[in-house]
């Protein structure tokens, strides 16, 4: 499949938020170093423009891989969502997996801005009329299936290229960088050669590392979710 040439590509402009504010970053799994990993790719982000601070969803799977996990993780982030929006000085909430688990009924429970790492990828992704694609370690169905629901949602359903999984277990993936990079690198290749994506989104808050460890090996841009919400929130946007 011939892919033609890139759409125009946009970028955002930088703002800035006052040091005092503070954005809470839910990750709605129970591993707390991977809380620790993606607040730290926030942090980066934000670069001093807000404090980043990290809950950790306890009681939740280690590694949301399917609606029923994500359907499990709800109840608490929007627990823990509602209690971090009544502390002083929080600007914004990040819900820190790529299905964004609980991000609407979040929203319907507070008065702060909630952002959903999914939703803020595929707009970033989409920036531009850019055609698109995922790769992520994420196999079952009907997850994979929501990834096009959301793009359609988004009005991006015209851009969206589809999703490259992993080969393997994804709990096993997760646990090696070098392992895990090998594999998304693969898949990253075959959403540009066959898939014709001009940006590839890294499908998981687990994943963000990794997208930026491989973004020196494309030219097309890796989306890294974490980062993609937290400047949005950043922008108010």
């Amino acid at each position: 499949m011939a892919c033609g040439p890139a759409a125009t590509d946009g970028s955002a402009a930088s703002s800035s938020a006052a040091p005092s504010k503070t954005i809470v970053l839910i990750n709605p799994n129970s591993s707390a170093s991977a809380t620790t990993s993606m607040v730290e790719l926030a942090t980066a982000q934000a670069a001093g423009r807000a404090k980043i601070v990290g809950v950790t969803n306890e009681g939740a799977p280690a590694l949301l891989t399917t609606p029923q996990d994500m359907a499990t993780a709800t109840a608490g982030v929007v627990r823990r969502g509602t209690e971090a929006a009544g502390r002083a000085g929080v600007a914004a909430i990040v819900v820190a997996a790529f299905s964004d688990p609980g991000t609407a009924e979040l929203r319907n429970a507070v008065s702060v801005p909630v952002f959903g790492i999914g939703e803020q990828a595929f707009k970033e992704a989409g920036r531009g009329g850019r055609a698109f694609g995922i790769a992520t370690v994420t196999s079952d169905p009907a997850l994979v299936e929501s990834f096009r629901a959301k793009a359609e949602s988004l009005g991006l359903l015209e851009q969206y290229r589809g999703v490259r999984v992993t080969p393997g277990d994804a709990s096993e993936l997760v646990k090696s960088p070098d392992v895990l990079d090998a594999a998304l690198k693969e898949a990253v290749q075959q959403s540009i050669a066959i898939d014709c994506a001009r940006a590839v989104i890294m499908g998981g808050g687990p994943l963000s590392a990794s997208g930026l460890r491989l973004q020196k090996s494309f030219d097309v841009p890796l989306i890294v979710a974490v980062n993609a919400a937290v400047e949005a929130a950043l922008q108010g946007a």
